[in-house]
């Protein structure tokens, strides 16, 4: 059964991306969608808010330098049909090594490659660092869908036309020539006031196909649960975040065609 990678990136921090990756992943796993988070971010951020510790040396800084395989990073959750590649802060230093790499914006595809082959995994979702520099252009060069976490105000409409570039230009150079902009998730979203509403309107009106009928709201719960090491459905269940990433786990099933998957995950 095959397996489809998807990148949650975005030049700008605090737009939610980490966020949506964890909470996005926990409610495939919900469904009985076996998903796997890839946290390439050093700050580790997707791994701590999944209430994993940060460990030396369990991250893909190996892998991708060639030393050792995705497998060996594979750490579960207490989560079940959820697993973690967690990070740590070494992923740093990969942006200056991978330059000198031959193929250095493949390297993340050759190492994610065995994993979505093993037929454990439905889903791989890829959380990035806050930039587009070699860990964020290798996860797009590795990526099948890209899937933009995109804050409710109005600067953020700049940072999406600078990644929409990104994708273009990684398609035209052949690195990646069917990556494919799955989908627009509005984020942050506060119903008081007219700005968030007209960012919504706005990129429904320029991009209807690509957004997600699903707007995340902006809530205390949302913030305060990675610091509880939990998922959403973990830290407040019956919450208006809880319900609104429940209803884009759906979206992102009925448009990918993803299926409930009971085989055991791979080892």
């Amino acid at each position: 059964m095959s397996c489809i990678v998807f990148t949650i990136a975005n030049q700008k921090g605090g737009v939610g991306k980490t966020t949506t990756a964890v909470n996005l992943a926990a409610a495939l796993a919900e469904r009985k969608v076996h998903t796997l988070v890839v946290d390439l971010d050093p700050q580790a951020n997707a791994t701590s808010a999944l209430g994993v510790e940060k460990q030396e040396g369990k991250s893909l800084y190996g892998p991708l330098r060639g030393e050792g395989s995705g497998f060996e990073m594979l750490t579960p959750t207490a989560w079940p049909h959820l697993a973690l590649i967690p990070a740590e802060v070494d992923l740093a230093a990969i942006e200056i090594e991978l330059a000198q790499q031959p193929n250095y914006l493949l390297r993340l595809r050759s190492v994610l490659e065995p994993l979505r082959n093993s037929g454990g995994y439905r889903a791989i979702i890829i959380d990035c660092p806050p930039a587009l520099g070699m860990l964020s252009m290798n996860s797009l060069a590795a990526a099948d869908h890209l899937l933009i976490a995109l804050q409710c105000e109005y600067m953020a409409l700049e940072g999406l036309g600078q990644i929409l570039k990104v994708v273009e230009r990684l398609k035209s150079a052949g690195i990646n020539p069917a990556l494919d902009v799955g989908g627009i998730i509005m984020t942050m979203f506060d119903s008081r006031t007219n700005l968030s509403k007209q960012v919504v309107d706005e990129v429904r009106q320029h991009l209807p196909d690509k957004i997600f009928q699903t707007v995340i709201p902006r809530t205390v719960r949302l913030s305060e649960a990675p610091s509880f090491g939990k998922p959403i459905f973990a830290y407040d269940p019956q919450g208006p975040g809880a319900v609104a990433y429940r209803a884009l786990g759906k979206e992102i099933i009925s448009r990918f065609h993803l299926k409930e998957n009971d085989a055991p995950p791979a080892p």
